[in-house]
């Protein structure tokens, strides 16, 4: 089990010229049928305010019959934000939910005290193969919030509010508020997540609007400031300073930021403020105790022992 710290800031000098605090090159994760690339957590910076977890995913392209699956499992203490670029998947949950997720959807999943759930892919794009390209990302919970009961919200494309902060530059807003826009979807963690597309030579100013902010670059290269980041890097960037994002060539980058909710363990799919809450989740899924997912319960991913 590992304790993920509350961020302590190193960009203490408000004079100097630094915007960037640090930059995490996400590593390679194997998930079966595809590998993933995973910025968060990373040994350099654990979280990004309640930003835990964030993996990349493609793109890619899956031969017909071949799919994506991921069998049920549990979630505690942790809202997980599904997001495509390209391709589709079903999510299914122990509350009953069955949802098809498309390009441009948000598929906002809180666990809280308790949750199992499963992806699979769309029978029909299973059938015909095609490009997966999407990014998977957790909020850890407050504290107050950690045992809430659990829930599920899927928000169309077209709920999400488009915005175009500069020239050459637009995206859509999907978590909290940002250039001027509020996304309809409200999370006790307080997030802030927009996707922003930058076309050639396009600039943007990234505000200081946020306690702790991230730049992850998705597809093609930005400047922010002395750095030059490529697909798969995370820019976390000094707080109260703002930076200047410039497009070399086109560009996808996700920005993302919010408060930290303090000190965090995780393990596995768990994450939480103490290592009992762990480790009753631990023995409550091991004794098969979670509810089973209504429509997807003949299969589950053991514990991993090799965790311990």
């Amino acid at each position: 089990m590992s304790t993920l710290p509350a961020n302590e800031p190193k960009c203490l000098d408000p004079h100097d010229d630094h915007v960037i605090d640090l930059v995490i090159e996400a590593r390679p994760r194997d998930l079966g049928t595809v590998t993933v690339a995973r910025v968060l957590p990373s040994p350099k910076r654990r979280m990004v305010g309640p930003f835990i977890f964030a993996d990349h995913m493609g793109p890619l392209v899956l031969a017909p019959g071949v799919g994506f699956d991921v069998r049920p499992h549990p979630h505690i203490g942790l809202s997980t934000v599904t997001y495509f670029f390209a391709g589709e998947n079903v999510h299914r949950d122990s509350l009953g939910n069955v949802q098809v997720n498309r390009p441009g959807d948000v598929n906002l999943m809180t666990a809280g005290r308790g949750i199992v759930h499963s992806e699979r892919a769309e029978p029909a794009f299973r059938a015909a193969g095609g490009e997966m390209h999407a990014v998977q990302i957790w909020l850890a919970l407050t504290d107050a919030h950690e045992d809430d009961a659990p829930s599920f919200e899927h928000h169309a494309e077209a709920t999400l509010p488009a915005i175009a902060p500069a020239p050459g530059v637009r995206g859509r807003v999907l978590l909290g508020a940002a250039f001027d826009a509020i996304s309809p979807i409200r999370h006790p963690s307080e997030p802030m997540l927009v996707e922003l597309r930058f076309d050639a030579g396009a600039s943007l100013e990234l505000p200081a609007d946020a306690a702790e902010r991230g730049l992850f670059v998705i597809d093609g290269t930005l400047r922010v400031g002395g750095d030059v980041l490529a697909a798969n890097h995370l820019a976390v960037l000094c707080a109260g300073k703002s930076a200047r994002a410039t497009a070399g060539a086109p560009a996808r980058a996700m920005w993302l930021g919010g408060p930290p909710p303090g000190p965090r363990y995780i393990e596995w799919n768990f994450v939480a403020s103490s290592p009992e809450r762990i480790e009753r989740a631990r023995d409550a899924w091991k004794a098969r105790q979670f509810p089973a997912i209504p429509t997807d319960d003949q299969e589950f991913i053991p514990w991993p022992e090799n965790l311990r």
